[in-house]
This record gives C-alpha cells, structure tokens and sequence, in this order.
C-alpha cells in the first residue's frame, strides 16, 4: 500500500475513533454539552421550604450535584399559587442555569388564573421527578369503609357528606370533583390552607373525608387514625398495597400528583436531554428511591418528550373539568 493511502487510512480511522469518543461522552449523564454546567445551577422551588415538594426537590438537588460536578442551589420563590416563581423562570436566560421545579399545579393553574406567561410555550419540559399519588381518607367514625359505600351515600344525601382539601384548585380538589363527575354524586368541599388543618380536623371529626396526597396521609394510616378508602392512580401503590384504586369501581377514574423539572423554552436540546439523562438516573439512586418509597412516592421515567406530552394531556384534562364544573378559584 502507498504511503499516501495508508496515511489516509489512519486519519480515518483517528477521526472515526474521536468521534465515537464526542458520541459516548454526550450521551453520558456524567458529562454535560461544550463543558456544561461550568458554574452552580439554580432549582427555584414554587413552595416555601419545608413542604413535601420543597423536600422532595432539595433531596433531587443534592444528588444531581454529585453527578454534574456543580452546586444546584435551592432557590424558594412561593407566593401566587406557584406563579410568581414560574413567570421569574420563564424569563430568565436559557442556558440550563435557571431552572423550575414544577408540580400538578403547573398544569391546573392555566385553567384558573390569567397567567403572565404560558405552560406550554415558555418552558422545556426536562423530566418527571415522580408521581405523587393522591388518595381518599375518612374519619374512623364514619360508616364509609369503600369506593363502593362512598358513591352509595353520597347518592344517598347529595351535598352532605364532607371532605377537607388543601385549597381550591389543589390537585386533591381537582381529584374530588372528577371524581363527582365521573360517579354522578355531590360532595361538599371543605378547603383549607395546607393540609395539616384539613387532615387534623378530618381526625376529630370535623369533616368526613379527605382527599390528600399519599405523603401526610401515610403518618395517619400508619398509626390508625384515619380508615383509607382508595388511591385515585390507575394501579395500586407499594406504599398502601391493600389499598384499592377507585377505578376498580370507576373504570378509568385517574387523578395523580406529580412532581418535574422544566426550563426556560429556548434552552439547547443537547441541554434538556443531558440534564433529563442525569434526573433520571437520580431518582433510581438506591438512597433516594428508598426515601420516595417510605413517602409513598413512586419513579415513573420519562423522556422529555413524553414528560411533554403527560403535560399537555394534564393541560387538556383539567382544562375540560374546569369549564364542565365551573370551578373558580376563589371558590
């Protein structure tokens, strides 16, 4: 072989060899595009600290640090049913340092509130963090041990039957008026602000249901204060196994809380896709999935593009349950 061939022979295979190097290193979640993150990234959390998601998040942070080699830093901007820290995100650069953690309300609130900017064209879906599964609770004092008893006496006496939540618009108030929807019954909302309130007046008898997220409602199950009626997810949930669904009674009944990670609209693909590499191998870290599991909350992995598609399916649903039951949200 002439010496110009085989020099064109080795220039070949060097390039072939670096480029199967660039290709293995950006689909690896222990690198980021073009020396991404080269400074700390922020998570600006929605909620005040303290709360399930604000915990939830800050546990996700402290993991992702480890694997980008950067600080993610908390960030917590509460105020306007989550408004406040969404519309700062959505107008802050998109270049993978601002991000928000985002929950069911991200997808309720454009149905409640003129909103300063839009769910669906001002951010890029990452990843889902988690599923957190709501469920339906009562007093021990109350003849209601099933979905089945639940329909029967609400039919039974419209509008009598009682039931806490953690404010209108909630993803638990939402549960329950599918749920009237969906069973053809009438309930009366109780809401309160947060869920403590709620669940400590639901334990004295003040009210005779709850509908709650999995996290509160365990503590309450657990130590025999409260009688569980049914999960509103479509399967049943390794935390509360004996636990029904409701759509074992009402076929295709669905109502879940969820937790994710979104950023400004215009940030890079290569981005997205490192950064929901990187969340999802998080949320699969033994310790923090044993710390989900023992809150009841459960990993369910998502591309950004199906993570996008669960948000405009959310959009949609309660979109239509809004205008069907004329929701307000000073209700």
């Amino acid at each position: 072989m002439r010496r110009s061939s085989v020099s064109l022979l080795f220039s070949v295979m060097l390039l072939a060899t670096s480029l199967s190097v660039v290709a293995q290193t950006t689909a690896s979640p222990s690198s980021g595009m073009d020396g991404y993150p080269k400074r700390p990234v922020k998570l600006v959390v929605p909620y005040p600290p303290g709360g399930g998601a604000d915990t939830l998040a800050r546990l996700v942070a402290a993991k992702m640090a480890l694997k980008i080699n950067q600080p993610v830093v908390i960030e917590n901007k509460p105020g306007g049913n989550t408004a406040i820290a969404s519309e700062y995100v959505a107008n802050q650069p998109a270049d993978g340092y601002t991000l928000l953690y985002v929950a069911s309300s991200f997808t309720i609130n454009p149905s409640l509130y003129k909103l300063r900017y839009s769910t669906q064209k001002d951010f890029a879906p990452i990843a889902l963090v988690a599923q957190v599964p709501l469920i339906i609770i009562s007093n021990k004092d109350v003849t209601i041990s099933s979905t089945t008893d639940l329909i029967a006496a609400a039919k039974k006496t419209p509008g009598q039957i009682t039931y806490a939540t953690f404010g209108t618009g909630s993803p638990v108030h939402m549960a329950a008026e599918l749920f009237q929807v969906m069973t053809d019954t009438k309930l009366l909302h109780v809401p309160y602000k947060g869920s403590a309130p709620g669940l400590t007046d639901l334990v004295g008898g003040q009210v005779n249901l709850a509908f709650s997220s999995i996290e509160p409602a365990l503590a309450l199950m657990r130590s025999d204060k409260v009688r569980p009626i049914a999960v509103t997810t479509a399967r049943r949930i390794a935390a509360a196994p004996d636990v029904p669904t409701v759509a074992e009674i009402v076929p295709g009944f669905e109502a879940i809380g969820w937790n994710g990670i979104v950023a400004p609209a215009a940030t890079s693909r290569d981005v997205v896709n490192y950064l929901n590499a990187v969340i999802n191998e998080v949320v699969q870290d033994p310790e923090l999935a044993a710390k989900f599991a023992s809150q009841g909350v459960e990993v369910d992995l998502k591309t950004p593009e199906t993570f996008t598609a669960m948000i405009n399916s959310e959009l949609s649903k309660w979109a239509a349950l809004v205008k069907k039951v004329g929701i307000h949200a000073d209700d």
